[in-house]
């Protein structure tokens, strides 16, 4: 790698998932407050909503996420225009 085209703090850093508490080793520029030990060593850690091992188009899963009705309102609407 060519030195000195990276900023100071590129450094190791784990990326933990909190839908289902996987964690991944990369390195990144995120700043970090928080830190956790991952395979024997202790790194930031980055906490992240989804990431590829809970988002449903990678896992094949499909998952609804009903946000204050908003689906149920959808489906009463499309089911009086189908009609």
């Amino acid at each position: 790698m060519k030195k000195g085209i990276h900023p100071e703090n590129y450094r190791p850093v784990v990326f933990k998932d909190m839908s289902n508490g996987d964690m991944f080793l990369s390195r990144s520029t995120c700043k970090a407050t928080e830190t956790v030990e991952f395979e024997g060593e202790t790194y930031p850690v980055v906490k992240l909503e989804i990431s590829s091992t809970s988002h449903p188009f990678y896992t094949g899963k499909s998952k609804l996420v009903d946000t204050a009705g908003r689906v149920d309102k959808f489906m009463s609407r499309y089911a009086r225009t189908k009609k």
